[in-house]
């Protein structure tokens, strides 16, 4: 643990010298892991407080955490480093660094990302799909950053089970999940057919932006075009809440057919 004194003496000038050290390379590592092209190559990304701190230690995601109040940390710091290094403005007094969950091939059922924007919009879309056990969505490049401090406090800890994969073309990705015979369902106002029309199974539901809706390139090879009825003056909802309506249509679904919740 390092302290800054406001001794004179060369040793004190020696300290504050090294606590200034600290708080700098400290600060910089977290630093590089929010800028997403660093932290893509390592896979790594901050994550504050104990409940997903927790989370990922139980998902076995932990690189080392850094601490103002527990000794046996990998970093023991004072509580003005902590300050320096926090992303909020009442800090935490732990952190840690937390590795990716490991990508691999797409299984299963999945929402897909086209081009959202908002911060706020993915961390409540990865929440919902924690919430009906969905262990995957995939996002293109333009997609907001999935590990923005933002993002993933408001997933309260689902981006530490959730799997984000990221794909540099989403046509040619969702050709070749159809190959596996899934069929791929956008959301569109220019459709008669409700998303309670449709059967889930074995579907990819995109989510577009939230201006322009989903990609005209997908669109085109979608097999269903569905919107969610509006029975007021409102003419569409928010992705985030659009995205809700159409997964638990599927686990309305599943508990009807007495299926259960597993997606396949």
């Amino acid at each position: 643990m390092v302290k800054r004194n406001s001794g004179t003496s060369k040793e004190d000038i020696c300290q504050n010298q090294f606590t200034a050290y600290v708080v700098l390379a400290v600060k910089r590592k977290r630093q590089a892991y929010i800028k997403k092209k660093i932290r893509d190559k390592e896979r790594k990304f901050i994550v504050e407080g104990d409940h997903l701190i927790e989370e990922a230690r139980k998902n076995n995601l932990i690189e080392y955490i850094i601490s103002c109040v527990d000794e046996n940390a990998d970093f023991y710091v004072t509580k003005e480093i902590m300050e320096k290094i926090s992303d909020q403005k009442s800090i935490s007094y732990n952190a840690a660094v937390v590795k990716f969950i490991p990508e691999d091939s797409v299984n299963g059922n999945v929402i897909i990302l086209d081009n959202l924007q908002d911060p706020g919009n993915l961390g409540t879309i990865l929440r919902t799909a924690d919430s009906v056990n969905l262990k995957q969505i995939i996002v293109t490049k333009t997609t907001a950053d999935s590990y923005n401090p933002k993002v993933v406090r408001s997933t309260m800890g689902a981006i530490l089970r959730v799997k984000v994969i990221e794909t540099d073309d989403l046509v040619a990705t969702l050709k070749e999940i159809k190959k596996n015979k899934f069929k791929v369902v956008v959301t569109s106002l220019d459709t008669n057919d409700s998303v309670y029309d449709i059967e889930y199974n074995k579907k990819v539901i995109v989510i577009g932006n939230e201006a322009n809706g989903v990609s005209k390139e997908v669109q085109a090879i979608a097999d269903n075009r569905v919107k969610i009825p509006m029975l007021g003056k409102t003419e569409s909802l928010n992705a985030s809440v659009a995205t809700g309506i159409m997964l638990y249509e599927y686990v309305r679904q599943k508990i009807a057919t007495g299926s259960g919740f597993r997606w396949q």
